[in-house]
């Protein structure tokens, strides 16, 4: 996707009357009114995923004196993940947030972020997400060339354990089992990977096909499993924390430049803001909600129960070399070098 293509879409889409206020307003309309933003995403209200996006909003209103003013739209109701990326790109939305994954298919290197058993730890993570690492910095000037959009913020979305309706304990013990993946490759991979057959679902069909058998599983952080209540469709929970995510906030870019600088200061100042507390707020959560579910009934399965890291760690690294190794290497090596 082109610039210039985006620049066409975008008239289309003004001509048409779509989005009109998630475009950028010039300096001098802003001066005059409040401007305001659309943000879309596709998570719960109740999850933190979701929260961030109204915390954001009070932040900026906050830090802008009620210059700008953020619509929070949850739930998918601008459209799917896909749909939502690519509404960010044109700007008939400023705001979403999606996986590095699904930011990838607006700019490939991007997924590269979502790598399974790629960080060492939190900390790590967050140190490469940061807006201002050098590895976010080049990724960063890319997505805007290639897509439009830039990053204004990620936080920790937490790592990612698999559900299930049996047992699992080694890669074999998938085999033949349809698992959801997140419907973007380096996810698609991660769940192949584990042994199962990937089947790409989006976010938003999710309860329904565990609930009618489409699916057999899926993977996602404890805090998603809890507040979409999964416990409801799954008996186990394994914790193969195959992939430590961060959820990328991206802005278009268009609406970026139409900022004036005391805008740009209190979207990003907002940004580090809601990026810390949302980081907390997964993290110390995480151990209280996998605790949650056994309460609510989950067979929760880690390794001290016999869950073999080591296998599935093997496995998808493995698949993950020879799909994206070639592609990727270089990437992963700074992401690496990163302390």
């Amino acid at each position: 996707m082109t610039r210039h293509t985006n620049s066409l879409t975008r008239r289309g889409a003004m001509a048409l009357g779509l989005g009109a206020g998630a475009l950028a307003m010039t300096p001098r309309w802003a001066a005059a009114q409040t401007l305001t933003l659309r943000y879309g995403h596709n998570n719960e209200p109740a999850s933190v995923a979701g929260a961030q996006a109204d915390w954001f909003a009070e932040a900026v209103a906050r830090h802008s004196g009620g210059d700008i003013a953020v619509q929070v739209f949850p739930s998918s109701q601008l459209g799917k993940l896909q749909e939502l990326a690519e509404a960010a790109s044109l700007g008939t939305i400023a705001f979403s947030h999606n996986t590095a994954g699904g930011i990838g298919s607006l700019y490939e290197l991007f997924g590269a972020l979502d790598t399974p058993y790629l960080y060492r730890d939190v900390d790590h993570l967050m140190k490469v997400m940061d807006v201002n690492s050098p590895v976010m910095q080049e990724l960063n000037q890319g997505l805007i060339e290639a897509a439009n959009i830039r990053v204004i913020y990620a936080h920790y979305f937490g790592r990612r354990n698999l559900t299930c309706n049996k047992a699992i304990y080694k890669p074999a013990d998938l085999a033949g089992e349809k698992i959801r993946a997140v419907p973007f490759p380096i996810y698609q991979t991660a769940v192949e990977g584990m042994g199962a057959a990937p089947v790409p679902v989006d976010w938003s069909e999710v309860p329904t096909a565990l609930a009618t058998g489409v699916v057999a599983g899926q993977e996602n952080p404890v805090n998603v499993i809890l507040n979409v209540k999964l416990y409801e469709v799954q008996s186990h929970l394994m914790l193969t924390g195959h992939m430590s995510n961060a959820e990328v906030v991206v802005m278009n870019e268009d609406a970026w430049q139409g900022l004036t600088d005391a805008q740009k200061d209190a979207v990003s100042t907002a940004s580090l803001e809601i990026r810390e507390r949302a980081t907390k707020a997964i993290q110390e959560n995480e151990e209280k909600e996998t605790e949650e579910l056994r309460k609510l009934g989950m067979t929760v399965i880690g390794p001290e129960d016999g869950l073999d890291i080591e296998a599935f760690r093997a496995s998808v690294s493995k698949l993950v070399d020879e799909r994206f190794g070639e592609k990727y290497g270089s990437l992963y090596e700074k992401i690496r070098a990163i302390g």
